[in-house]
């Protein structure tokens, strides 16, 4: 099997479509898929075997997806010459066309995965008058594909009140192993000296569309009792980072640590009471179920794909969403009830390891599989 993976970001970019791409190519790898990868230039020049990058700039809305510049011809060209079974379109901005322009002239069977609720994201920016035309344009854009993957049930629902078809759920694992209740090793109160009785997580991009200032109101009015025993952390970058550190800098019970990876990060989510997560606009959430498999309850908002994630009152709980008032009573409640707190902490971890990479991906790679021997049985019937 050769797949042709095109997509306006990848990893080490710092959003959840890069780092779902980067761990499908590894596990392409592991099962000896051949694929390449079409993207727009990386970071600070970094290159992968197989990736051809392209001249780009930041894409308006969401600074981490590119939009790229390139010669049509060049990429129908490197298709060819590498003659994939099947093309995965990521992500509907330049990539994706320059994808489709290359797959249907040489009759190659196409795929996509939805990722962003960008109409969601235009509220945040005060363009909720360009709703009706995004609409028109993704529901054009993703009329070619053979299939539609989405990330969560809720989000399928959601595409279908709009009209869209041919959509499969690709749901997101997590690494059990990285993410582990057994990381816990004060981590976080050696490195930022924390005091504080609890310590309570963010973990994500900084950017409006997170519901941000549901989380300022959250840290500002938390009633003075609980402040005194909260440190609240908040792990992350993006185009909010200096919007975010003005609201926390002269707070003496917030930090802001940046960017987290790897073991830092899984130390993070281990060592933390709660994660408080208030975003009304994921598709999935993938930072909530690193949280569970840490074993560390989340609250979330009661909109997007976070509430098919956690189970209410069991692993977490659920808020009314932009309602700060109600988050700051769950939390209160859930930091009072010790014995709650670390049974939501179980079943989390329970829940969570049964949300494996691997056999994700590997039904994501049977349904590849369909769509080609659908093309080629096609195929065969005009010949014959």
């Amino acid at each position: 099997m050769r797949i042709a993976l095109f997509s306006d970001t990848f990893y080490p970019q710092v959003n959840g479509v890069a780092r779902t791409l980067k761990r499908l190519t590894d596990h392409m790898e592991k099962r000896g898929i051949e694929y390449e990868i079409f993207v727009p230039e990386l970071e600070d020049g970094i290159m992968y075997p197989n990736t051809h990058q392209f001249t780009s700039f930041p894409f308006l809305f969401y600074p981490e997806c590119r939009t790229a510049i390139a010669n049509p011809y060049n990429i129908l060209k490197r298709v060819s010459d590498f003659s994939p079974d099947l093309v995965h379109i990521a992500t509907p901005l330049t990539m994706g066309l320059y994808g489709i322009h290359a797959a249907k002239r040489l009759g190659i069977p196409m795929v996509a995965s939805y990722h962003t609720h960008f109409d969601q994201y235009l509220k945040y920016y005060k363009l909720t008058w360009l709703s009706s035309l995004l609409w028109r344009y993704m529901k054009w854009f993703h009329t070619p594909f053979e299939k539609i993957f989405v990330p969560s049930s809720d989000t399928k629902e959601y595409l279908e009140e709009r009209g869209f078809h041919n959509l499969s759920i690709w749901s997101r694992g997590v690494d059990c192993c990285l993410f582990n209740p057994e990381k816990k090793n004060q981590y976080l109160r050696n490195r930022y000296q924390i005091k504080e009785r609890y310590i309570l997580l963010y973990v994500g991009r900084l950017s409006l569309e997170k519901d941000l200032h549901t989380l300022y109101k959250i840290i500002e009015e938390m009633p003075a009792e609980f402040q005194k025993e909260i440190h609240w952390v908040i792990a992350g970058d993006g185009p909010s980072y200096k919007e975010v550190l003005d609201h926390v800098k002269d707070k003496k019970n917030a930090t802001l640590t940046g960017y987290l990876d790897g073991e830092e990060l899984a130390k993070a989510y281990a060592e933390a009471d709660l994660f408080v997560f208030p975003s009304t606009t994921e598709t999935f959430g993938n930072v909530v179920l690193e949280a569970l498999a840490s074993g560390t309850p989340a609250i979330v908002a009661d909109s997007g794909g976070v509430t098919r994630i956690v189970q209410n009152n069991a692993t977490g709980m659920i808020c009314r969403a932009h309602d700060h008032e109600h988050f700051l009573e769950t939390i209160q409640q859930l930091l009072i009830d010790e014995m709650k707190r670390e049974k939501m902490g179980h079943s989390a971890r329970t829940y969570a390891l049964k949300q494996s990479w691997e056999s994700i991906f590997d039904g994501l790679i049977e349904e590849y599989k369909e769509v080609i021997f659908k093309n080629k049985k096609k195929k065969m019937l005009l010949h014959a």
